[in-house]
């Protein structure tokens, strides 16, 4: 997958904000697999026609990112376009 000019930029810049710290930290520290697997059997299934739900991996990063900063679902969705920390965090490009 080719990378955007944005995510080549911040990739390049030479200091870490407080948030990418931060963020590293959580990301280190959570125990992903066995949340993944706690959650996964109450987690919607994909019937029939229609939109599928988004992958259960992105949607546990993004309710922990907006736990951690106190935010609305539509802060997070805002917060997901506004900083490329969050986005490299819950893992999406919006470029695609």
């Amino acid at each position: 997958m080719q990378k955007s000019f944005s995510d080549l930029e911040y990739a390049a810049k030479k200091k870490l904000t407080r948030r990418d710290r931060f963020l590293a930290e959580i990301d280190s520290v959570t125990p992903w697999g066995k949340l993944h697997k706690a959650v996964e059997p109450f987690y919607p299934r994909v019937e029939g026609a229609g939109r599928p739900p988004i992958g259960l991996a992105r949607m546990l990063r993004m309710y922990v990112a907006q736990q951690c900063f106190g935010l609305s679902d539509e802060g997070i969705e805002d917060a997901i376009y506004d900083s490329q920390s969050i986005r490299a965090f819950v893992g999406i490009d919006l470029g695609r």
